[in-house]
């Protein structure tokens, strides 16, 4: 029996996980294995419906959040409304930034120049987007320089922090859409991708993992943590200690 996905937690209300990376949230096309919605259905059986509080890109991993009733949805809906959402990611990025961390500060709007049509870019008359990140650590393999960033948005745009890392001359390594010529992506999804796209892209899947999600419901902190994939892991040459091992948390307000 196939692995539907790796449990953060669970309640009769709430179910994290944590998202492997190339697994799409809701199905274009494939079995009942192909996205997670409808591994998640499986996993839950006959009963009230999923409802996926978050997404995630097709390529990134990392906590996902599903409400198990309509009622904890539109709860929690109005909480990532509001803003009131703390987000951590992980990035794996080209090159060494100038700064060892920063905000990224650069609105975000349509790519009209992109034959990609979910392509954005940073242009002035766009949305405001903020991003900061901090560096954990930098190093070296086969003659490439890489860093390992702690990211965290401040706005929710879509591709945000994508788009601003690839802005200041750090896109994420594998990023198929804002890293490298954009056919790469059109041949992701054209399943076409040569052997000499795979060789430039370095890693099969974008190396960007969504580690924590914090927030405030129902007079108590909810935070949960999820690692990040082995060859995320591996190729980064993670030195954050036993944060690999963390699971996810709940805690009360005294």
């Amino acid at each position: 029996m196939q692995t539907l996905f790796e449990i953060l937690h669970e309640t009769a209300e709430l179910l994290a996980i944590n998202k492997p990376a190339g697994l799409v949230c809701h199905p274009t096309k494939g079995d009942e294995y192909s996205s997670l919605i409808s591994r998640v259905r499986l996993h839950l059986g006959a009963g009230p419906g999923a409802h996926l509080v978050n997404r995630l890109d097709r390529e990134t991993s990392g906590v996902v959040l599903v409400a198990k009733s309509s009622e904890v949805a539109g709860e929690l809906g109005k909480i990532w409304e509001s803003r009131a959402v703390k987000k951590e990611y992980l990035a794996i990025v080209h090159g060494h930034p100038a700064e060892p961390s920063g905000r990224l500060d650069f609105p975000l709007g349509k790519d009209l120049q992109s034959i990609v049509a979910i392509k954005d870019c940073v242009r002035a008359d766009g949305a405001a987007a903020q991003t900061d990140y901090e560096l954990i650590h930098s190093f070296e393999r086969d003659g490439q320089l890489f860093s390992l960033l702690r990211v965290q948005p401040r706005t929710g745009r879509k591709h945000q922090i994508r788009i601003h890392l690839a802005r200041i001359g750090h896109p994420i390594v594998g990023d198929k859409l804002y890293g490298h010529d954009e056919d790469a992506y059109l041949a992701l999804v054209q399943e076409r991708l040569s052997d000499e796209q795979k060789r430039k892209l370095i890693l099969p899947n974008q190396a960007l993992h969504a580690r924590t999600l914090s927030f405030r419901w129902r007079a108590q902190e909810w935070r949960f943590i999820a690692a990040p994939e082995n060859s995320f892991a591996e190729f980064s040459k993670m030195g954050l200690g036993t944060e690999s091992n963390l699971v996810a948390e709940k805690k009360l307000i005294p």
